[in-house]
């Protein structure tokens, strides 16, 4: 099989990546073919799948507005995946803000796409960090020089912690992050639940599984609303992806009562 000049080289092509496998449901052009079949594994078990990516990418662009309008003027974005239409320092750009971007992701692919996306702009970054290790991560935000700890950030972990299982204490590395950053700081969260639609969730975990060996795990509307735990929820709060502040009919990707995904953003005291 080719290598495309966008893949860096020593990365398995055989293997699907949750990253790419975002990306392919987006109909992003940076995923293989492995990852497209994928994909379309999971959509052929639950059909509205592109639409919950779509949902979530949906929930991106305004919970990072809504940050941008409370003043935030520095972002961390952890599990940022491949590049894709809509990032988040273009949003930041749209809103007229010259806010720092940092992309953070273990996926070296995404890394290597976000640093030559971002050539040129000093503002935004990217790393290779893993969340599951969150003092290193730390440690590797405050080498960039990008991101100060001692002025309010805005965190993003959007579809990233259901890839962490419950043996990795996922509320644990929120609770890390939020000691890290002083008041005035912002997470945003959006998490695969398996609130709605259950038999649906345990089909998409199984097949994910079987297909990367990393699995997807579903959560509960309580274990979800948990990692917000010593944040203060703003409105509406822990709801569906197209109930967070949708701003037109555009943000309707799924029927309510229906989502697969989860959404809330908060603020520390």
């Amino acid at each position: 099989m080719d290598r495309p000049a966008w893949a860096p080289a020593g990365v398995d092509m055989g293997q699907p990546s949750p990253a790419r496998m975002y990306d392919a449901l987006l109909g992003g052009s940076h995923n293989f073919e492995v990852d497209r079949r994928a994909a379309q594994r999971g959509s052929r078990l639950v059909p509205d799948l592109p639409r919950l990516a779509l949902s979530n990418r949906a929930f991106l662009r305004r919970s990072v507005r809504f940050l941008v309008e409370a003043g935030v003027t520095q972002f961390l974005d952890i599990g940022s995946g491949i590049p894709t239409a809509g990032n988040v320092h273009e949003i930041v750009q749209e809103c007229g803000s010259d806010a720092h971007v940092l992309y953070a992701d273990i996926d070296p692919i995404a890394v290597a796409h976000s640093r030559a996306i971002l050539v040129g702009d000093d503002r935004y970054r990217a790393i290779e960090a893993d969340l599951r290790d969150p003092a290193d991560l730390l440690k590797r935000v405050v080498a960039t020089g990008l991101v100060d700890f001692a002025q309010p950030v805005g965190i993003l972990l959007f579809a990233v912690l259901h890839l962490l299982s419950d043996d990795h204490l996922p509320a644990a590395k929120v609770a890390a992050l939020r000691h890290a950053v002083p008041g005035g700081s912002f997470i945003a969260i959006s998490h695969l639940t398996s609130a709605q639609r259950p038999e649906d969730a345990a089909q998409l975990g199984a097949s994910s599984a079987a297909a990367n060996g990393v699995g997807i795990h579903f959560r509960s509307r309580a274990a979800i609303t948990a990692l917000f735990d010593g944040w203060e929820l703003v409105e509406p709060g822990v709801v569906e992806l197209p109930l967070w502040r949708p701003e037109s009919a555009r943000d309707r990707h799924e029927q309510p009562g229906r989502s697969l995904g989860l959404a809330g953003v908060a603020c520390k005291a």
